[in-house]
């Protein structure tokens, strides 16, 4: 079985990757539910349901977010 590694650091990833709310937990070092609620309020983008079962956030719009909150 592969074993799944997290980028090191968010400039790493392409502005069309796609990661779940546990990724970007780690590289932002919040937690889950915080992503979940900066989504709910607005800071960051809503997340796209993919499937059934995952919903990932796009790596570019969560760049633009953030490089908005950080003007």
């Amino acid at each position: 079985m592969a074993m799944k590694t997290i980028p090191q650091h968010f400039d790493d990833l392409p502005a069309s990757a796609q990661v779940p709310a546990r990724t970007l937990a780690s590289l932002l070092y919040v937690s889950e539910v915080t992503i979940w609620r900066w989504s709910k309020i607005g800071k960051l983008p809503r997340p796209r349901k993919l499937g059934g079962n995952t919903t990932r956030f796009n790596v570019g719009e969560v760049r633009a977010a953030l490089s908005k909150l950080a003007a």
